[in-house]
């Protein structure tokens, strides 16, 4: 039944008689997904609950996608052992545009309401603040688990952080939403929405939690706040370099959650060996965002570079003559360019052997790189970065 598809991959579903009660009924519900433009980019953290969201939609209802550019300024508290950093309302401004563009690679543009909650809450006087702080005790915010740990160790939490939960609870109200959509780690925000609503005589939402994907790191949540990220604009060839960076346990879930293959057919993927089955995610997923036909060329430059050991064709190119060096050295050209962190991480990759220029290994850092015709020399760094460095 299509009711009983809409809650897959799910964790939490609070209200669940009262949803399937709804959607049996066939009546048309309001699904609300909140994100705030904290970073210019949404992330495939966001795409676990946009794939959520499009569902909703597909079965006939109205998708709320609610921009939270007033609570952005706030930063969401959720995970952090920290007060964020206040931005301001242009670093807002300029994140939210780039929004809406993104989340509609997903999901259905002719099918989404999008609000700003700033619509309400630029409007709200200092009265109606303190009015809605009464619906919440101190007791009942430290039963957020990252509150109670920052408390019991002594750690500073702000009034505002406080209130954010309560600021993301009224916006449920104003939007007078069914249904609530987001990431495991949301489920006390959203519960204070349910609590809300009830306060004011409403139906309460249902409350729907999908699952935290792992980030590029393998440990932690993927967030923009700790940068282990894939983004919905990065390149055609980041999204696919950095989902084969991924590891083989964690691309199930992957498979999972961001594709919607059931058990059978990742059971079937199993069977083929994991380098292939990463392959083939990366294509899906870079499909997703470019279409087919650029997906077979990153799948190819892919398999043309690691799997047969031969460089791409695509490799960037840097004159060294406008390098302006002093000494042309593999450090100071490779320092140039901009693609590491520091020199000092250069001159480590070299001393492990990481380096080589046109497939020799390359151990002295001070190796003065001269003599340069076309088509240029190749200096291959680790597995991915490609340098092609011409007169």
């Amino acid at each position: 039944m299509i009711s009983d598809k809409l809650l897959d991959n799910t964790d939490v579903v609070i209200g669940k008689d009262e949803l399937m009660e709804s959607l049996s009924s066939g009546r048309k519900l309001k699904v609300k997904f909140g994100v705030d433009p904290t970073r210019p980019d949404l992330t495939f953290g966001h795409l676990v609950v946009f794939n959520k969201l499009r569902q909703f939609q597909d079965a006939g209802h109205e998708a709320i996608l609610l921009i939270g550019d007033y609570t952005a300024r706030i930063g969401d508290p959720s995970g952090r052992s920290e007060l964020r950093p206040e931005l301001t309302q242009k670093e807002v401004e300029q994140n939210a545009s780039t929004y809406l563009d993104q989340a509609f690679k997903i999901i259905d543009k002719s099918k989404t309401i999008v609000r700003r909650n700033s619509e309400w809450f630029g409007k709200m006087a200092f009265a109606d603040a303190l009015t809605l702080s009464r619906s919440m005790t101190v007791a009942r915010m430290l039963e957020r688990d990252d509150f109670e740990k920052r408390f019991k160790s002594n750690q500073p939490i702000s009034m505002v952080e406080f209130m954010y939960p309560l600021i993301q609870g009224y916006d449920s109200i104003v939007l007078e939403s069914d249904v609530e959509l987001g990431g495991s780690d949301q489920l006390f925000n959203m519960l204070v929405g349910r609590s809300l609503q009830k306060e004011k005589g409403a139906r309460p939402q249902a409350v729907i939690t999908l699952p935290l994907l792992v980030g590029l790191d393998g440990a932690k949540k993927m967030s923009k706040s700790y940068d282990n990220f894939i983004a919905f604009n990065d390149s055609s060839k980041d999204i696919f370099g950095k989902t084969m960076s991924i590891s083989d346990e964690v691309m199930w879930d992957y498979y999972r959650l961001l594709l919607l293959k059931g058990k059978d057919e990742i059971d079937e993927l199993k069977k083929a060996h994991p380098m292939e089955s990463k392959k083939n995610l990366a294509r899906e997923l870079t499909g997703l965002f470019y279409g087919t036909k650029q997906a077979e060329k990153e799948y190819d430059s892919f398999s043309q570079v690691f799997s047969k050991g031969k460089d791409p064709e695509d490799i960037p190119k840097f004159s060294l003559s406008s390098l302006q060096l002093d000494t042309a050295s593999l450090l100071n050209v490779l320092g140039e360019t901009n693609l590491f962190e520091s020199k000092g991480q250069i001159r480590r990759m070299i001393a492990q052997g990481g380096v080589k220029l046109d497939g020799e290994k390359v151990e002295n850092a001070d190796l003065i790189i001269d003599s340069i015709e076309e088509p240029g020399k190749i200096i291959k760094a680790g597995k991915k970065i490609f340098i092609r460095i011409v007169p």
